[in-house]
């Protein structure tokens, strides 16, 4: 991003318009895990910053991570953390009409069941997840898709899914149909990771 003005960011949503392109959403950094209240409070007030820009751009969603569990730190801890700033970004988010995209991105969203300790606390309409088809180094990646589908305001969708840590190329159709079964309708984003030329 260059400039952070309202003037630019009208300039570039009125660019994405004249060329017919939707904004599905603003990917941004975060860890609310972390147990410095500094740098906590400095990554809550990021995610309300940039959550005003993707509306100023008309972007459906923002997605942002949970984070690691500190090193000497404990899970419950970190999960509290973390529920705390969801519940201080979220009030942000439904007055702007966007949505907050979690994202199974390993750490403390390792797993379905941890991710959605995470989300089903928070009793906010604009407060979803991000659905990373290739993040789950479970032992069935699909099945676990499947649980935080009905979750999912978008979904990022990769070419590779990794059972029990191993890569294999994904089945893209299988994908497609747990998304479907689950009712999403939101953006569907393909990030490409794979060894080969994407071009290709």
């Amino acid at each position: 991003w260059g400039e952070q003005t309202d003037a630019y960011l009208g300039k570039l949503k009125a660019h994405a318009a004249k060329n017919k392109l939707a904004v599905s959403g603003v990917p941004v950094r975060s860890d609310f895990c972390q147990a410095d209240a500094a740098k906590w409070k400095a990554d809550v007030r990021h995610v309300k910053e940039w959550t005003a820009r993707a509306a100023g751009i008309g972007a459906k969603t923002v997605r942002i991570f949970a984070g690691n569990v500190p090193k000497g730190d404990t899970p419950e801890a970190a999960r509290g953390r973390v529920i705390a700033a969801l519940e201080e970004c979220c009030p942000v988010a439904e007055k702007l009409g966007v949505w907050l995209a979690l994202e199974n991105h390993g750490g403390i969203t390792d797993t379905p069941e941890h991710l959605l300790e995470l989300v089903r606390p928070v009793k906010s309409p604009a407060l979803g997840v991000n659905i990373d088809t290739g993040n789950f180094r479970t032992a069935d990646p699909y099945a676990d898709i499947a649980k935080i589908a009905p979750y999912g305001v978008v979904a990022q969708v990769k070419t590779e899914v990794y059972p029990g840590g191993k890569k294999q190329e994904a089945d893209l159709a299988r994908v497609v149909k747990i998304l479907k079964d689950a009712n999403f309708h939101g953006y569907v984003a393909l990030e490409y990771e794979a060894a080969e030329d994407p071009k290709a």
